[in-house]
């Protein structure tokens, strides 16, 4: 079967750097980009080095010192037609991600769609970012302000290219900053197109799109022009950038990784918390989401009843080519990721836990040149296990069993990470004593995966400093002033 290509049609034609309001070309040369699905060439891309990134700041400096005197609603009304180019737009920009990361096309659509909705989202909050007064006596005023930290560097990961880079601009554009945005360089392509879409929306300078790998990302993070950073990807970059960032006392947010529990009672209902435990690994986009649910704790008197309807329901997913509508799983985003998840589901095999679905590449001739990986399921797993501690970022579940609630809460809470949880149980009572108990900064009670306008999103732990996603965020992308009067 030969893979559809009508990927090619609506991929971008400008691959350089975006940066005050025009394309240029990188000093630092070009990288290459690829189809995971297919190990096909989709052409280069602009690798952008320190003098780049220079260029860019500067540019998005002088952006800043603009942007930030146009009124609110001024800013809310631009953002508002950003919104609305994804939303008209949302089909070919899933296209491009799905062809660039390897996730289906029907799920990147509704990474488009969630990225128009944040964005409309920050933009109703543009009367919002207020400040207070203080009653100090007659003849004297005391009022605090928020203003905007100034250039504002965001770096995102690759599990959502689109919806990352889109709706991660808006707080921080709303509260008056300039944004210099990083696309994943694994999947830079939807970036470069939505500039393409977005060009001469926004004023010269505001929103900046910079492509690179290591070198320019230290730059970005290092340049003293920049005193506001955020990063959504893995713990060792997390830590490398804060420390970076502390040489000058820059603002860190950061969302990271998850070994995230999921956790079912006796009493829970047994057919929503089976399909739960299967929604909640992401296996769509191949469990390449640190909000994946990949520990599932089942208590003794349910587990064989719930694994036997997890190993039923996990059919559903087929791994295929991310392109094609029908497709329900796609595949890792690279050969690294490919040979990372095979060497964990090797690791699982040696220290004892029982493979009881998946565990190598799918079959089928139209597949043999991606980097494809079946949902993988292993029993008996124990909680010193490699599998039930680090964080693999691909489709392995793994299921442990439990029968003391006190010994459950310690091997939950025993890894590093804390970023969210899900439980499920009829008893209400128990539910909030859960919820007390799981250290994870986000919690699921008889749900699990989705996130919700305004609901602020962050973990404990190493899972991540900051919150994301509700109103938190824009406040994060302001600074205090107090001033005070005396009249």
């Amino acid at each position: 079967m030969k893979p559809k290509s009508n990927y090619l049609d609506v991929l971008p034609k400008s691959r350089g750097l975006y940066y005050g309001g025009a394309w240029h070309r990188a000093h630092g040369g070009e990288l290459e980009t690829w189809n995971p699905a297919t190990g096909e060439s989709l052409g280069w891309c602009a690798e952008a080095d320190a003098h780049d990134v220079d260029l860019a700041v500067h540019a998005a400096h002088e952006g800043y010192l603009a942007w930030r005197k146009v009124k609110p609603l001024e800013r809310a009304a631009l953002l508002k037609k950003v919104a609305a180019v994804l939303r008209e737009h949302a089909f070919e920009l899933a296209m491009i991600d799905a062809a660039n990361c390897g996730n289906p096309i029907s799920e990147m659509q509704r990474d488009a769609w969630a990225a128009a909705a944040q964005i409309e989202f920050y933009a109703g909050l543009a009367t919002e970012v207020k400040g207070e007064t203080m009653p100090m006596g007659e003849g004297v005023l005391n009022y605090t302000v928020r203003e905007p930290y100034g250039v504002c560097a965001r770096i995102v990961a690759y599990n959502h290219p689109l919806m990352f880079t889109a709706a991660k601009m808006a707080p921080a554009l709303m509260a008056g900053n300039s944004v210099i945005m990083k696309p994943p360089y694994q999947a830079p392509l939807s970036a470069y197109r939505m500039m393409e879409l977005l060009d001469g929306i926004l004023p010269p300078g505001v929103l900046n799109i910079i492509t690179c790998g290591t070198p320019g990302a230290q730059a970005l993070v290092q340049h003293p022009l920049i005193p506001r950073l955020s990063l959504i990807g893995s713990v060792p970059t997390g830590r490398a950038i804060a420390k970076a960032a502390a040489d000058r006392l820059k603002h860190v947010t950061l969302e990271l990784g998850g070994k995230n529990a999921c956790i079912v009672y006796p009493d829970a209902n047994l057919e929503l918390a089976t399909a739960g435990a299967v929604n909640g690994m992401n296996f769509t986009w191949c469990g390449q989401s640190c909000g994946s649910t990949s520990r599932l704790f089942l208590h003794e008197s349910i587990h064989d009843q719930v694994l036997a309807g997890i190993l039923e329901k996990v059919r559903y997913y087929q791994p295929g080519l991310p392109t094609e509508l029908e497709t329900t799983m796609g595949c890792v985003v690279s050969k690294d990721q490919f040979d990372k998840v095979m060497r964990y589901i090797d690791i699982a095999k040696q220290q004892g836990a029982r493979l009881v679905h998946g565990g190598k590449r799918p079959d089928g001739a139209h597949l043999k040149e991606g980097w494809f990986i079946e949902p993988t399921i292993f029993a008996d797993v124990t909680q010193n296990m490699r599998i039930a501690n680090e964080e693999v970022f691909g489709p392995i579940l793994s299921v442990l069993k439990w029968s003391n609630e006190e010994e459950l809460f310690k091997q939950v809470n025993s890894v590093e990470y804390g970023l969210t949880a899900s439980i499920w149980t009829r008893d209400l009572a128990q539910a909030h004593r859960a919820a007390a108990q799981v250290q994870s900064g986000f919690v699921w009670v008889n749900h699990v995966g989705s996130h919700f306008i305004g609901a602020s999103f962050g973990g404990y732990k190493q899972s991540g400093i900051g919150r994301e996603e509700g109103f938190d965020e824009l406040l994060s992308f302001t600074q205090s002033k107090n001033v005070h009067v005396v009249l």
